[in-house]
């Protein structure tokens, strides 16, 4: 009889260490037309600090990414099932509606942000989510927010979480808000081929020169390297369709056009962002070409990439001194 009761007491006890069931993404949330307060309601993370993501959402990479101060940033695609994602080339994966991308931002280990952008029915949403102190939750904040922080260089900031507009300054081409990280020449071909053995891809695509992973930087042409850093963190403006289409100065991966990419270019409307310089890109010049004028400025009105940085990155205007430094 006591062999008995201590068979249910252990079994007792293996039933209440039993770990609760992992619930599937909640896509009537993603394609309905609310706005979820909490980023918790997605069902993207199996825990309570958005680390670890649950079946069906899917970890990826940029082979260079936007800087942003020197944030940590994870970054993961959702499909609803039964979906698949169609390549377009070397450019942008077509990604169904009912898709995701969700980037986390964390400074020190501590997440910060995390940024969703979704594919209803109407397009694409942008909605930004602020962690906590604690690290158990992330709360919408659709106006933005300032959070003072530390750079991993020791650098003291007011940290800017954009608003939902200021989403669409970067994500705005042709007057939609659409994807700009996950290309398929910044991606690697591991991850793309990995998708379409899963059935989450229809093919593998075929692409012709990609850009190098970032931090390959020194191992690869300085051209290749400060190219996809430019596509990486100034493109999604300066592209025919982009925030910046009417300065002419296209600084995209494909472009292989020297004059749109700045070269004895004279910028569309003179004034103080170009400083005391004549054109986005001097030959042989950096310290003549606006374009390192205002990828080293801090100033507003001047720095470029306007949004998303408060800090300069040496490592960045390294490979495109090195770029300019390097043309004949």
């Amino acid at each position: 009889m006591r062999l008995l009761a201590a068979a249910v007491v252990l079994m007792g006890a293996a039933v209440a260490a039993k770990p609760a069931p992992i619930l599937p993404v909640n896509d009537a949330t993603l394609s309905g037309t609310a706005f979820p307060q909490s980023l918790a309601e997605f069902g993207f993370f199996a825990d309570a600090a958005g680390t670890k993501p649950v079946p069906g959402v899917t970890p990826y990479r940029l082979n260079t990414p936007l800087w942003s101060d020197g944030a940590e940033k994870s970054r993961f695609l959702y499909l609803p099932p039964g979906t698949k994602a169609k390549a377009q080339g070397d450019g942008l994966l077509d990604l169904p509606v009912g898709a995701a991308l969700i980037k986390s931002f964390a400074f020190g280990g501590k997440l910060v942000e995390t940024r969703v952008l979704l594919h209803r029915a109407d397009g694409w949403v942008a909605l930004p989510y602020v962690w906590n102190a604690e690290q158990t939750e992330a709360k919408l904040a659709l106006a933005g927010k300032r959070i003072d922080l530390t750079t991993p260089a020791g650098q003291a900031i007011s940290y800017a979480v954009p608003n939902k507009n200021q989403c669409k300054e970067c994500h705005g081409r042709a007057g939609q808000v659409t994807p700009i990280g996950p290309k398929a020449y910044n991606l690697s071909p591991e991850w793309l081929a990995g998708m379409a053995r899963a059935g989450k891809l229809d093919r593998v695509p075929q692409v012709a020169r990609r850009i190098p992973l970032w931090e390959d930087r020194a191992r690869v042409p300085v051209a290749a390297a400060a190219r996809g850093y430019l596509d990486a963190n100034c493109a999604h403006c300066h592209n025919p369709d982009g925030a910046a289409s009417n300065s002419g100065l296209y600084l995209g991966w494909l472009e292989s056009d020297p004059y749109r990419l700045g070269v004895m270019k004279r910028p569309v409307a003179a004034g103080r962002g170009a400083g005391v310089f004549e054109f986005a890109v001097v030959p042989g010049d950096p310290a003549h070409s606006i374009l390192m004028f205002r990828m080293a400025s801090l100033e507003g009105g001047v720095a470029m990439p306007e949004l998303g940085r408060e800090t300069r990155d040496p490592a960045g205007e390294a490979v495109v001194r090195g770029w300019i430094r390097g043309m004949r």
